[in-house]
C-alpha cells in the first residue's frame, strides 16, 4: 500500500505504486505514472511522466513532461530538469518538449541542471551543481559547467580507480572505446541482487 501525506495533491488518473511514499506539498498530475517502493519528498511537482520502480526524490524537484526515470534512479534535492531548449513566455511550446531519458541506477546530485534532449546511461553518477548539456555515457562520473566526465562510477556508487576495480563490492569494469561495462560482478553485488529477486 502507497503513503499519501495530507497536504500532498494526488490527481484522479496518476498512478501510484505499492510501497511509495509521497511527502508534504507535493503535487502529481493525472496520467503520472510512479512506480513501487519509491519516494518523492516534499514540494515536488510530478508531471504526466513515468517514473520507474525504486526512485528516490528529494526536495524540491520538478519532473516535467518529457522526462522519463527508469528504475532505481535517485534525484538530489533541488535538481532542475528542464524540457525545452529555447523557452519564451510568450511563446506556446508544449508541442515541443524534448524527451529527456534517465537510465536505471542514475544518480543526480543536489542543485544539477539536466537539460533535454538527453539520455544519462546507467549508473551514472552526476556531481551536485553540475550541467549537463550532453547525453551522459554509463557509470560516468560527471562534473562541473557545463559537465564533464572526470573519472567512472561503480553501481554502489563508489569512484573507480583506474585499475576499474571497486574497492567496495569487488565489481570489476572494462572500457572499451570510451564506453564501460561490468566484467565480472562482486560478491557485494550478487548478494544485493539475491535480495532484490
Amino acid at each position: 500500500m502507497s503513503f499519501v501525506h495530507e497536504t500532498a495533491v494526488v490527481d484522479p488518473g496518476a498512478h501510484v505504486g505499492s510501497e511509495t511514499k509521497i511527502w508534504h506539498f507535493t503535487h502529481v498530475v493525472t496520467g503520472a505514472w510512479i512506480g513501487k517502493r519509491g519516494s518523492i519528498g516534499q514540494n515536488c511537482y510530478i508531471a504526466k511522466v513515468r517514473i520507474g520502480h525504486g526512485c528516490r526524490i528529494q526536495n524540491n524537484v520538478s519532473v516535467y513532461e518529457g522526462v522519463t526515470l527508469e528504475d532505481d534512479v535517485f534525484l538530489g534535492p533541488s535538481c532542475v530538469f528542464s524540457n525545452v531548449k529555447h523557452p519564451r513566455a510568450h511563446v506556446a511550446r508544449t508541442d515541443s518538449f524534448e524527451r529527456t531519458l534517465v537510465c536505471r541506477g542514475v544518480t543526480i546530485g543536489a542543485n544539477a541542471t539536466i537539460i533535454c534532449g538527453i539520455t544519462i546511461g546507467e549508473y551514472a553518477l552526476i556531481g551536485a551543481g553540475a550541467v549537463v548539456t550532453r547525453d551522459v555515457p554509463a557509470f560516468g562520473l560527471m562534473i562541473g559547467t557545463p559537465a564533464r566526465r572526470v573519472a567512472w562510477a561503480c553501481r554502489c556508487g563508489e569512484t573507480l580507480a583506474q585499475n576499474l576495480v571497486c574497492t567496495s563490492c569487488g565489481d570489476v569494469y572494462i572500457e572499451d572505446h570510451g564506453k564501460l561495462a561490468v566484467a565480472i560482478e562482486g560478491q557485494e553485488s550478487q548478494l544485493v541482487t539475491q535480495r532484490r529477486d
